[in-house]
């Protein structure tokens, strides 16, 4: 049987036709604390479209340039970013330039364009899009997409609702509430048939056993 490849708030994993990635614990890291977890950390949940990826460290140079310590799981990504977000009000600045160097991340932002200007912003935490910071392949999913949805047999059986996704290693497992009690679900092929997002749908079909 084929593993889904799953995705968690930052961490993937496989996964093979579905894949899921959530948040970890709200709040991120305090100011004094420039170390930040592996894959990053979220900010409030009426910000869950934003992802924390860096928090300023200082200026570079006289041109305007941030150094920022890095929260992502690959570092790269940063070369690809086209706009960030700074600060607890999430200011959008377009990305002029992003490079790297020696292990930080180098932003240079428009309208922040001298030393003073990047002075300001000591110590800011930097947001990305959760879509450019951890964009997701084809059929993959966000864990928040995918708790709630109403899961149903390829019989039409109604089972409850996805409540939670537990990693396991191999593969993820959907938990789902119904009334006849909780179901655990690995998310492989020959177990996830189908996922409709608008329909807010998962059909799948219940091997041996997990009932």
């Amino acid at each position: 049987m084929d593993a889904h490849r799953t995705t968690q708030h930052h961490r993937r994993r496989p996964h093979a036709d579905v894949a899921s990635l959530s948040y970890p614990p709200e709040g991120g890291p305090s100011p004094q604390d420039a170390s930040f977890p592996a894959d990053g950390s979220a900010p409030t949940q009426s910000h869950t479209g934003y992802q924390l990826i860096g928090q300023v460290v200082g200026p570079r140079g006289v041109r305007g340039e941030l150094k920022v310590a890095i929260a992502m799981k690959d570092p790269q990504s940063f070369r690809l970013l086209q706009q960030v977000f700074l600060g607890d009000h999430y200011l959008r600045f377009q990305v002029v330039r992003a490079r790297l160097h020696e292990g930080q991340a180098l932003l240079h932002l428009s309208g922040i364009d001298d030393r003073n200007a990047a002075e300001t912003w000591r110590g800011a935490y930097v947001y990305g899009t959760r879509e450019e910071a951890l964009p997701l392949e084809e059929d993959e999913y966000y864990c928040d997409q995918l708790q709630g949805l109403t899961v149903v047999t390829v019989e039409g059986e109604v089972l409850g609702r996805v409540t939670d996704i537990l990693a396991t290693g191999a593969n993820d497992v959907y938990v789902v509430q119904g009334q006849a009690g909780e179901i655990l679900l690995p998310a492989i092929k020959d177990v996830i048939v189908r996922i409709s997002l608008d329909e807010g749908l998962m059909v799948v079909r219940l091997l041996e056993g997990l009932r």
